[in-house]
């Protein structure tokens, strides 16, 4: 099993900056993938963005590209999420998940662990 714990969530006025980080524990050699996804108020969980985990590959959704940024630092078994110029609409709970395949995936089901969560509010 995997265990991820995400934190650094809060509130941010627009235009700000706040940077995520979701620690990995357990078999973590098993994870090939790591990806975060929030869900808004009243809205269905939505991808933000993906890595490998050696870092090499990334992918982002259309909203956040340009302003955030996945990382990872594997000698702490850590991904990050650098959210910058963030607006009103990026208000929501945000989760990291891990999936043992290779494929960068936007695909919620195809992710085998999830974090809690840690919300995120962006006020205008």
């Amino acid at each position: 099993q995997v265990q991820l714990v995400e934190s650094g969530g809060g509130l941010v006025q627009a235009g700000g900056s706040l940077r995520l980080s979701c620690a990995a524990s357990g078999r973590t050699f098993s994870i090939n993938t790591m990806a975060w996804f929030r869900q808004a108020p009243g809205k269905e969980r939505e991808f933000v963005a993906a890595s490998s985990w050696s870092g090499g590959s990334t992918y982002y959704a259309d909203s956040v590209k340009g302003r955030f940024t996945i990382s990872r630092d594997n000698a702490k078994n850590t991904m990050y999420l650098q959210m910058n110029s963030l607006k009103p609409e990026d208000t929501a709970v945000y989760y990291c998940a891990a999936r043992r395949g290779t494929a960068l995936s936007y695909t919620e089901r195809q992710y085998d662990y999830w974090g809690q969560g840690t919300q995120v509010t962006v006020s205008s």
